[in-house]
């Protein structure tokens, strides 16, 4: 038997316009969020190099790609694309409802 998800406000859908990656807390949990090509994402907002900020990074056609070292970040798995990260992030699913962006599996 499936389990829904409990999904839960993490921002407003104008705070993360296109090409863009910002960061957000649901409790104490700080969060990626990004969007490309219409499609939000959300990721945990630490590189698995060097625990840089990954909303200080970059939205690519890509990946998300961590300013520090240029590490890029596949959006829907997490798994590194470039070194020198090696161990991917951990993504979150998300969707967009009624003009906010909700992040599930927290």
């Amino acid at each position: 038997m499936e389990t829904e998800l409990e999904y839960v406000k993490v921002a407003r859908s104008g705070q993360v316009p296109e090409g863009v990656v910002r960061r957000f807390f649901v409790g104490d949990l700080e969060l990626a969020v990004s969007r490309f090509e219409g499609d939000v994402h959300v990721s945990a907002n630490y590189c698995t190099h060097l625990a840089c900020h990954l909303s200080a990074g970059k939205v690519t056609e890509d990946g998300l790609l961590c300013s520090c070292h240029g590490s890029v970040f596949d959006f829907a798995t997490g798994e590194p694309l470039s070194p020198p990260a090696v161990k991917p992030i951990k993504v979150y699913p998300a969707r967009e409802e009624n003009g906010e962006i909700l992040v599930g599996g927290l």
